[in-house]
């Protein structure tokens, strides 16, 4: 991280004191779309793992540049918690999770489930459950299970399909909600 000596303050102050400004500018459903080709100044992820315990507040792009220290922070923190391996997070599913918590007006972070998962994590979960893809987004880093406990399944659901911009889940009785960069679609109840 890059120190400016003569202040004391780093790069993430500086980062961090936008983000006042990323709340104001939250936009509406009608916007979403415009959101992800590039409106507004600054994005913004937060998110916490039951899983490890883990919190992040990050900002991850600025004025039309996605942060590369963000981007690799955000790739760790949605690793596969089972077996520890990083896979690099699609930046179009990182832009549909930060549209859709924007849309919310939610202050509180995601619960993150679910990021990127290996082949042998996925092989295990498959054999526990029929919901879980063979050839599922999680293997390539383009999918995230998610949460928040102020709003309902139902509303992340329509947060994230009115981003456009991607796969959108509801699993309502497991409570979460499935966001991916793949082709525009939805199911679940």
């Amino acid at each position: 991280m890059t120190e400016f000596s003569s202040t004391g303050i780093s790069r993430r102050g500086i980062l961090t004191a936008f983000a006042a400004t990323a709340l104001t500018a939250a936009p509406t459903f009608s916007q979403a779309a415009g959101f992800l080709r590039g409106a507004g100044d600054i994005r913004r992820l937060r998110m916490v793992s039951p899983r490890t315990g883990e919190r992040l507040d990050t900002i991850y792009w600025i004025e039309g540049n996605y942060i590369r220290e963000a981007l690799n922070e955000i790739s760790l923190f949605m690793r596969d918690w089972r077996t520890n391996d990083v896979k690099t997070i699609d930046t179009r599913t990182i832009d549909i999770m930060a549209a859709s918590h924007n849309l919310l007006d939610a202050s509180e972070p995601y619960t993150l489930l679910s990021g990127y998962r290996s082949a042998k994590t996925n092989a295990m979960l498959r054999s526990r459950s029929r919901g879980v893809a063979k050839n599922s987004r999680h293997l390539i880093g383009e999918a995230a299970d998610l949460r928040l406990g102020s709003r309902s399944v139902s509303q992340i659901y329509r947060a994230g399909v009115a981003c456009g911009g991607g796969g959108v889940g509801r699993y309502s009785g497991s409570n979460f909600v499935h966001m991916d960069c793949g082709p525009v679609r939805t199911w679940g109840r």
